[in-house]
Parts: structure tokens; C-alpha cells; sequence
């Protein structure tokens, strides 16, 4: 990669060997721990308001680099795990420090903007149907607030993911049927709802 690369994604603060780990990340996804180099990218977000802007599409160039090198998604995993423990710990993170609560909304929108979660490839796989539907419950109706055309856009995905013909198991299925449902009711599930999707997933 050459340091104008590197320099676009704003890693030149990190020590030497981190840069090295992310440069290898961006060319060859294999040959790095990539849920190593989610923390690292998060944790860097966290810190630094100038980089969690770069992070999104840092993110989404080592997602599409290790599909097209391996078709797995190692790294998307890793990094959507890593962001549902930072909401969880969102009231401590936001008391402790409000510029790290800020970076981390803001590495979050990009995250939005960059992933295309619900691209048909994604939409295939049960595990990341499953991811991103539990991240829309988390934080849906905040991303929708900061950019409800975004929002917009994504859920035409989930709708074609949902209707179109696919390789979409029934389980991936009605798990997009239910996050229809429950941004059309206002990000919000009823008492009845939730016991007919959930009794559906349980079985």
C-alpha cells in the first residue's frame, strides 16, 4: 500500500507496528487476526474523533477485501460484536467521557454509511442476517434520526433481500420480516408480535 493510502486513511498516528497490522488488513485480510484489528479500529474511534470519520470506509475496504480473498466475514463479525458491547456499556461510556461518546456515534454513522449491510451477499448468510437485525433493534431508530434517507435506502435492501428470489433460508426470512414490521410500527414490537416471531425463532 502506498503512504498515500495509508495517509488517506488517516492511520499515520498509530505506532508502526499497528500500522503495519491495518496495512495488512487493507491488502491481505488473511493473514492478520481481523477481530484483533476490529478492536483496534474501535478502540482507536473511540479516541479519536478525526479517525472514527476515516473508519467506516477503512472498515468496508477490509470487509470487501476479505470476501473477494476468502468469502468470509471474519472482520464484520468481529466488528459488529465489538459495537453491540460498546452500546451496551453506552450510559458509562457517555458519563466517563462525552468525546468518546460522540466519536463513537459518529464512527457509527459511518459504520452505517460504508457497511451496506443488506447487500444480497450479506442477505445470504443467516449469522450476519441475524447481526444486523439485532443491531437495527439497538440503535434503528437513532441512525434513522441522524439520516432517515440512509435508513430509507437500507430497508429497499431488506425489502428486495425479502421478496426477491434468494438463497435466504426461512430463518433469515421471517427474522427480515420482523424488522420490517417493527420499523413500519415505529421501532417498536408488541407483546404479540414478539411472541410470534420469537416463538417461530425458538422452534
Amino acid at each position: 500500500m502506498s503512504e498515500a493510502s495509508r495517509d488517506d486513511y488517516k492511520i499515520q498516528s498509530f505506532d508502526a507496528e499497528t500500522q503495519q497490522l491495518l496495512k495488512t488488513a487493507l491488502k491481505d485480510p488473511g493473514a492478520v487476526d481481523l477481530e484483533r484489528v476490529a478492536n483496534v479500529i474501535v478502540d482507536h474511534s473511540l479516541q479519536d474523533c478525526v479517525f472514527s470519520k476515516e473508519a467506516g470506509r477503512m472498515c468496508y475496504a477490509i470487509i470487501q477485501a476479505e470476501s473477494k480473498q476468502a468469502g468470509q466475514s471474519v472482520f464484520r463479525r468481529g466488528l459488529l460484536n465489538r459495537l453491540q458491547k460498546e452500546y451496551d456499556a453506552r450510559e458509562q461510556l457517555r458519563a466517563c467521557s462525552l468525546q468518546g461518546w460522540v466519536c463513537y456515534v459518529t464512527f457509527i454513522c459511518n459504520i452505517f454509511d460504508y457497511l451496506r449491510l443488506a447487500q444480497p451477499e450479506s442477505l445470504s448468510r443467516e449469522e450476519e442476517v441475524d447481526c444486523l437485525v439485532l443491531q437495527l433493534h439497538r440503535v434503528g431508530e437513532q441512525l434513522e434520526k441522524m439520516n432517515g434517507q440512509r435508513m430509507d435506502e437500507l430497508f429497499i435492501l431488506i425489502r428486495d433481500g425479502f421478496l426477491l428470489p434468494t438463497d435466504l433460508s426461512s430463518l433469515a426470512r421471517l427474522l427480515l420480516l420482523e424488522m420490517i414490521e417493527f420499523r413500519a410500527a415505529g421501532w417498536k414490537t408488541t407483546p404479540a408480535a414478539h411472541k410470534y416471531y420469537y416463538s417461530e425463532v425458538s422452534d
